[in-house]
């Protein structure tokens, strides 16, 4: 056992999201996701085993966490205590270096970094795989963010089946990478979002049983589409994604609405574009801002239209798996 260890973990952009958990314990999902990860979006985690604290401290982004946030990190600290037989306290800083809470994946690269983090200080000897069941107990999205790149979070009721594997893609006839070749242009619209009240009444829509039938179909065509290396079939598939993720999310109890007239304005210009010519597509995650993919050649056209609209853009590209840092990248 190292006793400490600092991980990095890259966010999520959700391809064919999963909605509502079967088990909100063990956060297993009802069906199989799949997403590609951000970069060079990411979480930096340390953590410690302090046999001699009385308590386990946690830090976010330089303030201290408590409450429900807290509590999820227990549900990863406390199995990695079983796991390795550590009875000690931890403590555990985390920074990100995009918004938080604003759409973007913040909570999946924040598991995933701690997950791993707690696995490599513990001494324990786990695949990624493996370290993704881990994460899962604090997101399920956390899962794919371990593996990394283009991942697919399988669902089951145990560790043994619900745990992500990374993907593998193709490269189309023109030449299209889906790893080296795309441009994520990411559009930041700040809007507070409660993704796991949204989750946890999901079940209670009326479109849920529509939405889990139809996206068996969609897990089908984006496997096929990511195999194919075609960008139109992999992220038309991810906006029409999307638009059903939200349908759902709108008719629970609460009628979550996250879309801002921001939001809408990105919508509408991204389908300006494509119907110029441009190759380029729209998804969003459960939150206001957007994900705006397209091909690295178009990536400055498409993210000057972007910025027109008076947001703040970024440009971003595809991320791999979780991985462990040197000593001196510790954030203590």
């Amino acid at each position: 056992m190292t006793g400490k260890a600092t991980a990095r973990a890259h966010p999520i952009q959700g391809l064919v999201k999963y909605h509502g958990m079967r088990d909100e314990e063990l956060r297993l999902p009802y069906h199989d996701s799949i997403s590609l990860c951000t970069a060079p979006t990411a979480t930096t985690t340390t953590v410690e085993w302090q046999p001699d604290a009385s308590e386990d401290a946690y830090v976010i982004g330089g303030e201290e966490v408590d409450g429900r946030a807290a509590e999820r990190i227990d549900m990863v600290v406390d199995h990695v205590r079983d796991l390795a037989g550590v009875d000690a306290a931890v403590r555990l800083e985390s920074e990100n270096s995009f918004p938080s809470n604003i759409g973007f994946g913040s909570s999946s690269s924040g598991f995933a970094a701690a997950a791993l983090a707690l696995v490599e200080a513990a001494g324990l000897d786990r695949t990624l795989p493996e370290v993704s069941t881990i994460a899962r107990r604090g997101s399920s999205s956390a899962a794919r963010a371990v593996t990394g790149a283009y991942s697919r979070l399988d669902a089951g009721l145990n560790d043994e089946d619900c745990r992500s594997r990374r993907l593998n893609v193709g490269v189309s006839e023109d030449g299209f990478d889906p790893e080296e070749d795309l441009r994520i242009v990411a559009a930041h619209v700040p809007a507070y979002k409660e993704t796991e009240e949204a989750h946890r009444e999901a079940a209670a829509s009326h479109m849920m049983q529509a939405r889990t039938a139809h996206v068996q179909d969609q897990l089908v065509e984006m496997t096929d589409a990511l195999r194919e290396g075609d960008f139109d079939r992999i992220f038309e598939t991810a906006e029409h994604d999307s638009l059903s993720l939200t349908a759902t999310t709108m008719t629970g109890p609460s009628g979550w609405v996250y879309w801002q007239p921001e939001t809408i304005a990105v919508f509408n210009a991204v389908r300006e574009l494509r119907e110029s010519g441009v190759p380029v597509y729209f998804s969003t995650d459960t939150g206001a801002s957007v994900y705006v993919n397209t091909l690295a050649d178009h990536a400055d056209e498409v993210e000057s239209r972007i910025a027109e609209i008076g947001i703040d853009t970024d440009v971003w590209e595809v991320g791999g798996p979780a991985h462990v840092l040197d000593e001196s990248d510790a954030l203590f």
